[in-house]
């Protein structure tokens, strides 16, 4: 038996399929993974009652389950066949046993989950604004290749993927050739780079209404930062 398999003390499955959940949705949306805001949500609430209902099964099941080496997605989809159409003659829905189990931190991102979502089916240029690559970068900007690069993997610059590998960097968030003041700590509240520039470039409740990335530009950053941790 894994120390997984046990129930941690003192917290009961509902708060661990809670925990679980959220954990999920934030990796989800933090790495990219674009799905519709109601699929971003059952599948997090479904992963986490998964995770959660483990450890507390009696040890005969759990050891059944440890000792199983067939197809697990096989397993899983006829489940999820067999729960669909349990619903359809009017079992209980799915909606009214997770919506008992998603802690309201989970119900707060999924309006982040629905912008994702939109960015899906439009075009890097609809909704980006200005944007250019490397080379333009270092020949009229003047930043060179290995700055802008380093720049990229410390979190300081955001950099979105067009195509395969390549990536362009939105021009509106360098200041006489540097990033804007406040970048880094905007990418470390909002981890994934398409959402963080979509909210910078966007007017923010958050900031009645103010676009980020222009008081950014204005030294204005405790504010901002401060709104970007709001929203993450």
């Amino acid at each position: 038996m894994t120390r997984l398999q046990t129930p941690p003390e003192g917290i009961s499955q509902e708060t661990l399929a809670g925990l679980v959940t959220e954990a999920v949705q934030q990796t989800l949306v933090q790495h990219g993974v674009l799905l519709d805001a109601q699929a971003l949500v059952s599948a997090s609430a479904l992963a986490g009652s998964v995770a959660a209902a483990l450890p507390f099964l009696p040890p005969a099941q759990r050891h059944a389950i440890d000792s199983f080496k067939g197809d697990w997605t096989a397993l899983i989809s006829e489940f999820f066949r067999m729960a669909a159409e349990k619903i359809a003659t009017g079992g209980p829905t799915v909606s009214d046993q997770a919506s008992s189990r998603v802690p309201p931190e989970t119900v707060r991102l999924q309006n982040i989950a629905e912008r994702a979502a939109g960015l899906q089916s439009m075009l890097l240029e609809d909704w980006a604004g200005e944007v250019a690559g490397s080379t333009y970068l270092e020949e009229k900007l003047r930043i060179p290749r290995s700055t802008l690069h380093r720049w990229q993997r410390r979190g300081e610059v955001v950099a979105l993927r067009k195509g395969g590998r390549k990536h362009v960097f939105p021009l509106a968030q360098f200041v006489d050739g540097r990033p804007v003041l406040g970048m880094s700590d905007v990418l470390s509240a909002i981890a994934n780079p398409r959402l963080a520039w979509f909210w910078l470039t966007r007017p923010a409740p958050e900031l009645v209404g103010r676009v980020p990335i222009e008081m950014l530009r204005e030294d204005m950053v405790a504010d901002v930062v401060r709104a970007a941790r709001t929203v993450s």
